[in-house]
């Protein structure tokens, strides 16, 4: 299929053009109607009224001298030529023209005019340069014609009968095509400028450059869609950035188990041990990487597939506080080391009808955080309470305050707020995502809050799901 060429301001020109042009066309075609159905019309009608009411005086009488004079007498002072003839082969004598190709009184036309009827003539006449409309009349006494009439009027032309009103409507033209070019320039300023620009930009964007805007001018249907565009601009921006950062943050937690993994083999490789202790922590440090990677390659399949809505969840009833309980034993020597002392606020009667797996997901990771980031002798709270139809948990501790952005930026794929990534807190960067994807899926909420003491607070929401309620 062969694509056009014109591009939309073309056609939006061209439309413009082809509607001043039929415009034009009807404007011609009208006045042309006015005078051939209503000019011409109207002389018709006049003709012949004038020649029934010109022969009408006559019947019954005799066709003289005085008032064939009187004939001609009117003739001067009308509009219309009239011609009286005793017989009818005078009157191609009176008018020896042509109508048409014709002579004024044809065979036929004269076996008509002796039977006393009436006969309409119209054609071009050379010698006139114009049309001419007329009529003959036989003039009878009551039993034989004893003359006949012929009333005739040259027809105007079209700029002759509309004279007066062609300047007007050559003015009005002129002034229409005036409007017509600052209409096509304020629509070449407003819609097609616009465009070009968003143009433009779309092929700056498919470039992968997402830095710049469009200026808004008018808040219209372009103006919208130029808001729509920035938006998506700075969206891909944001999203250009995230995946730099994340590459980024890939490498490095990749690089440094990789790192301490060939370190220590070529070590073991070239026996550069002291002691057979000294080859056994080699051995145990290469297996702490070895485990770092399987948990960071774990993370990244959990976190791809909730994202991707391909998590399966295989619910099951659950004693929340059981499993909260169970969970918090898995950080008590972490806990001890610290001197971090955890307390408890648990509805242990709580069940819920859930996938246990990602509810201690989401336990471990909260946990985990909150004893890796807290003050050493501090305190970690633990709440878990039913709210109405839902169940929130809260881990709250003392760290490091929270910015604005950090705050907004938690749950981001390898975000810390440790940026030197301090080997000794560890981490992925992972738990947080899982845990809010997690809670998206459930359709639960997640919120972090922090003041400039310290005191960061993480709260889980998710509905309530009962068995007899499932059912």
């Amino acid at each position: 299929m062969k694509k056009s060429k014109l591009n939309f301001s073309r056609k939006i020109v061209l439309l413009l053009v082809g509607s001043v042009a039929l415009s034009l066309v009807f404007s011609f075609v009208f006045l042309y109607f006015l005078y051939k159905d209503l000019y011409l019309n109207t002389v018709r009608e006049s003709v012949e009224y004038q020649g029934q009411r010109t022969a009408a005086h006559y019947h019954y009488g005799e066709l003289s001298e005085e008032i064939i004079e009187k004939i001609h007498w009117y003739n001067v002072v009308s509009e219309y030529e009239v011609i009286v003839v005793d017989e009818l082969d005078e009157l191609n004598n009176s008018f020896p023209y042509l109508i048409g190709k014709e002579n004024l009184v044809t065979e036929e036309d004269e076996t008509l005019l002796l039977q006393g009827e009436s006969i309409m003539k119209e054609g071009y006449v050379e010698n006139f340069r114009r049309e001419v409309i007329g009529a003959i009349y036989p003039i009878n006494d009551g039993d034989n014609v004893i003359g006949f009439i012929y009333i005739y009027v040259p027809l105007a032309g079209l700029s002759q009968v509309f004279g007066s009103s062609i300047p007007l409507l050559f003015g009005i033209g002129i002034l229409f095509f005036l409007g017509v070019a600052y209409l096509i320039r304020r629509i070449q300023k407003t819609l097609f400028q616009p465009l070009v620009s968003i143009q433009d930009m779309s092929k700056e964007v498919s470039k992968g450059n997402y830095k710049n805007r469009l200026a808004i001018r008018q808040m219209d249907e372009i103006g919208q869609m130029a808001t729509a565009f920035n938006e998506m601009s700075e969206a891909l921006e944001y999203q250009e950035e995230r995946k730099r950062e994340f590459l980024s943050n890939v490498v490095h937690e990749l690089r440094t188990p990789l790192t301490y993994i060939n370190g220590y083999t070529e070590a073991l490789k070239n026996e550069l041990y002291a002691s057979p202790q000294e080859e056994k922590q080699y051995l145990e440090t290469i297996e702490q990487e070895v485990g770092r990677l399987k948990k960071l390659l774990s993370d990244l399949v959990d976190l791809n597939h909730l994202q991707d809505d391909l998590f399966h969840f295989d619910n099951e009833p659950i004693a929340l506080g059981g499993l909260l309980y169970e969970t918090a034993e898995l950080f008590k020597i972490l806990a001890a080391k610290k001197e971090i002392k955890m307390e408890f606020d648990v509805d242990e009667e709580l069940i819920i009808l859930n996938d246990a797996k990602r509810i201690q997901q989401i336990f471990y990771n909260l946990m985990d955080n909150a004893v890796k980031y807290s003050h050493d002798k501090s305190i970690v709270y633990l709440r878990l309470q039913a709210v109405e139809d839902h169940f929130v948990f809260e881990v709250t501790n003392n760290g490091h305050a929270l910015s604005k952005e950090e705050k907004d930026r938690m749950g981001e794929r390898f975000f810390r707020t440790d940026r030197a990534r301090n080997r000794g807190t560890g981490g992925t960067g992972l738990g947080l995502s899982i845990v809010k994807e997690i809670v998206r899926i459930q359709n639960g909420t997640f919120t972090v809050t922090s003041n400039e003491s310290g005191e960061i607070n993480v709260a889980v929401e998710l509905p309530v799901q009962t068995e007899e309620h499932s059912e």
